[in-house]
């Protein structure tokens, strides 16, 4: 049985390992999702515009295709467990191919650009999306010259995420109508009660809410070594407050160096530095363990060129990313 929501989106039972139709805005386009899915975001945009993504991050550049028109952004969740990324996306090629779309690009996480490329790309807003920084895939497509697409899909540890942005000729006469998640559920916090020990707010936690990512820029380590300095940190005690202040926010502690040797040991020592400031939130600041990650990105993630000391002491970091309370 097919059953028609307001976006004209579809679901029913078809026969591949159990999966629900799904159909997109104007021009009739139907994908596969598996049986356990559910729609967390449906918003269409009647006039709108979107950066699609054509290649990977290289040297600070994402390539980019600038389009305008109809623009609808959706989401599922995938309530399973067994399913990776990979799982998730090549089935959804196979339909975009069987369905006349050519591929313009397509990547996996460090094929993409990693930290960089997850960030400079739009993704929706938790828990609407979901993106584990070690493992998310991304496509583009086009079919014809009025109609493109992109799917974004990744995991947390008990679902997967499948994230859809296409753009298809502006309609005249439909009105630009968006359908808001659940009271309660991705609000910003009050960040105005956030405030510090001393009285002063710290700029951390609305940088973190406003780019969905933040440097812990005050950090000191020791050359070479994963070992946090004394402190104290006024991006620590900022964050803190951010956490402590509901226990169902999560973030990700993700280490980055600069290109100073090679890259699996840049990767443990960013990893290992990322823990230590992980550490310091839970036994200095009373942060619960389950409400923090601890990553490391090495030296793939770069924010400035390694050729001088000022770029590589740039790229030398600790960032605090935003997650999905999933």
């Amino acid at each position: 049985m097919r059953l028609a929501l307001p976006i004209s989106l579809a679901l029913s039972l078809a026969p591949l390992a159990t999966v629900r139709p799904v159909t997109a805005i104007a021009a009739a386009l139907s994908l596969d999702l598996p049986a356990a899915s559910e729609a967390l975001s449906d918003l269409d945009s009647q006039l709108d515009s979107y950066a699609l993504p054509v290649g990977g991050y290289v040297d600070g550049v994402l390539p980019v295709l600038p389009l305008e028109g109809k623009v609808h952004r959706g989401s599922w969740r995938v309530g399973s467990q067994g399913l990776t990324s990979l799982q998730l996306l090549a089935p959804l090629q196979e339909q975009l191919e069987a369905a006349g779309y050519e591929v313009l690009f397509s990547c996996d996480t460090l094929g993409c650009g990693g930290f960089d490329f997850r960030f400079e790309t739009e993704v929706l807003t938790a828990p609407a999306m979901h993106v584990d920084l070690s493992d998310f895939r991304f496509l583009s497509a086009r079919k014809g010259a009025e109609d493109h697409l992109s799917l974004l899909v990744s995991r947390s540890a008990n679902a997967g995420f499948i994230q859809m942005i296409r753009v298809t000729a502006p309609e005249s006469e439909a009105p630009i109508r968006t359908t808001a998640l659940p009271a309660g559920t991705g609000t910003a916090p009050d960040v105005a009660r956030l405030t510090l020990d001393n009285g002063s707010l710290s700029d951390t936690v609305p940088n973190l809410l406003a780019q969905g990512h933040v440097v812990l820029e005050d950090l000191t380590f020791a050359t070479g070594s994963s070992d946090l300095g004394d402190g104290p940190f006024t991006s620590l005690s900022g964050l803190a407050a951010y956490l402590n202040s509901d226990p169902s926010r999560r973030v990700a502690l993700v280490g980055h160096t600069d290109a100073v040797g090679g890259l699996q040991g840049n990767i443990s020592l960013s990893k290992k530095r990322a823990a230590s400031v992980r550490e310091r939130l839970i036994a200095n600041h009373g942060v619960s363990a389950e409400q923090l990650d601890a990553e490391g990105m090495g030296y793939l993630a770069p924010r400035a060129p390694n050729l001088t000391e000022d770029g590589r002491k740039a790229n030398r970091r600790v960032e605090a990313v935003l997650l999905n309370t999933e």
